[in-house]
């Protein structure tokens, strides 16, 4: 039975330092038996002061954070999930998920598609089209410790077509690593992630910042794991940054599938045309 290990962070302005948390976080997880360490959206740098995060935000192969991390990863023989942003070419940014096998080599990578352009009745406003490049990609993953994994990201909980195309490729396990704000997180992060492990009748694995970050915002944490019946296995609470291990038995995906078969009793909905 495959064990994965979650980190919770505050991740803060100082990429290295990010970077290194990760690097304890992996040596630790691969001590406890763990094969796969899940990281945060935005784990490598979190700082909503854009003139600041350029001076860190580089293209993939010039980071020094995914240098750090896929260094760790091949010491410990672990893979990890690393959320982090990049430059692109054309003077943008992604948000990214690079995914790291045992060796450190670069197996995935996962560009978010679904940017957060909101306003909250508490004021917070958020603009991540401003910066960021929506991904256009769909990404799941074959062979990983816990069968086909897809990647997803944040926001990207929102938008069940995105889950739906996931279900057709018949994941095993879901990442859904993120930065909730405290009010979203309060109304809807339990709700939409036992919905999405409903849906594609697998695991969801999402890890998530915490508290008070440097950069002046607050995220709601509460990292999960989630089984393909929709249980809660593993639950981080909302107060402190910290490390987590899950076991996961890959027999629940049949059981589940078998029991509700869903996916196999999905059918294409005609679309409406008026008269």
């Amino acid at each position: 039975m495959p064990k994965i290990a979650l980190l919770q962070m505050t991740s803060g302005t100082d990429p290295l330092a990010n970077a290194a948390s990760i690097a304890d976080a992996a040596a630790l997880a691969a001590g406890e038996g763990a094969s796969m360490l899940f990281t945060p959206e935005m784990a490598g740098l979190l700082d909503r002061n854009r003139k600041r995060a350029a001076e860190h935000i580089v293209p993939e192969s010039e980071s020094p954070v995914v240098e750090r991390v896929a260094r760790a990863a091949g010491d410990a023989g672990i893979w990890i999930a690393l959320g982090i942003p990049v430059a692109l070419e054309d003077g943008r940014w992604a948000n990214r998920t690079v995914l790291f096998d045992a060796q450190g080599q670069v197996a995935a990578r996962y560009d978010k598609i679904h940017m957060f352009d909101v306003e909250l009745d508490t004021g917070e406003s958020w603009r991540e089209s401003a910066a960021y490049a929506p991904g256009e990609q769909v990404v799941t993953v074959e062979d990983t410790p816990l069968g086909r994994l897809g990647l997803t990201i944040c926001y990207d909980i929102r938008f069940p077509a995105l889950f739906e195309e996931l279900g057709r490729r018949a994941c095993d396990a879901v990442a859904i690593p993120a930065a909730f704000t405290v009010p979203t997180g309060k109304a809807h992060w339990h709700l939409l992630q036992r919905a999405r492990a409903v849906e594609a009748s697998a695991f969801v694995i999402a890890p998530a910042q915490v508290g008070e970050h440097a950069d002046g915002r607050s995220t709601y944490g509460h990292s999960l794991v989630v089984d393909p019946w929709g249980e809660v296995l593993l639950d981080m609470g909302g107060d402190k940054a910290g490390l987590a291990l899950c076991d996961i038995d890959p027999g629940r995906i049949a059981e589940v599938r078998k029991q509700l078969p869903s996916l196999a009793n999905k059918r294409v909905i005609p679309t409406s045309r008026e008269p």
